[in-house]
């Protein structure tokens, strides 16, 4: 399995550990809002430079001892199919596995689940879970696609693993009723994270002149998503 891009070092993406965060090509959706545009492209493609399996382990050896965990990230890294085998060599290294999704491939993440090979999953959540509002904030979504991640959803809300739920908040897509309306679909989550947008090199060049949502407004959204799910965390650009 071949990655498109690294972060050596991360004291943030993995919650209490240091990670070193991998980033898979290729994605399913076409968020307006996505700072990771580069990644939408399918793998295999001739002007792309990679990170091999073979030189990937040889990194984590070195650092043997100092990494504790490694966070899948894409792309959405669920689409390739040497995913579980991935995890599994990462397992046998003595690592923790983190794995960010956007929930469309509800029958790898059972699998995943089920045979041990993930620690802990954060998966977004781009919108009240209405095909039309989904459709929007994701740009592109099919109906099958919409269905599995509802199928993940339940999945997730029940899994013997540290979970996490999260949405970008974007000013336009997103008011303050439709995060609330989201919390409501989750109730009984462990946890729902409000990441503050970006505006810097969006998919769409129009959102780069979005003013984000300030903390002090996401802050009160999440006071509001309480009433169904306790731990809500805010993050910051």
């Amino acid at each position: 399995m071949d990655f498109g891009g690294i972060i050596k070092q991360s004291l943030v993406d993995y919650p209490g550990q240091i990670a070193t965060v991998l980033f898979t090509r290729g994605c399913n959706f076409r968020c307006p809002y996505c700072h990771n545009g580069h990644l939408l492209i399918k793998p295999g493609k001739a002007d792309q430079s990679y990170l091999s399996t073979e030189e990937l382990m040889k990194f984590l050896e070195e650092r043997r001892g100092f990494i504790d965990a490694v966070v899948i990230s894409g792309g959405e890294p669920t689409l390739n199919s040497k995913l579980p085998g991935m995890c599994q060599q990462l397992k046998n290294q003595g690592l923790l596995v983190k794995l960010d999704t956007n929930g469309t491939n509800s029958l790898m993440l059972e699998e995943l689940i089920k045979e041990g090979l993930l620690d802990y999953i954060a998966m977004d959540v781009k919108a009240p879970l209405e095909y039309s509002k989904y459709l929007k904030a994701a740009g592109k979504i099919s109906s099958e696609d919409f269905l599995n991640l509802l199928n993940s959803i339940y999945l997730l809300k029940r899994a013997p693993i540290e979970i996490e739920f999260r949405t970008t908040v974007v000013r336009g897509l997103h008011t303050p009723e439709d995060i609330i309306q989201i919390a409501r679909y989750l109730m009984g989550a462990k946890t729902y994270s409000l990441q503050q947008f970006n505006p810097q090199h969006t998919l769409d060049p129009g959102y780069e002149e979005v003013v984000p949502y300030s903390k002090t407004d996401l802050e009160i959204m999440a006071e509001s998503c309480r009433s169904f799910i306790k731990k809500v965390k805010v993050l910051n650009i």
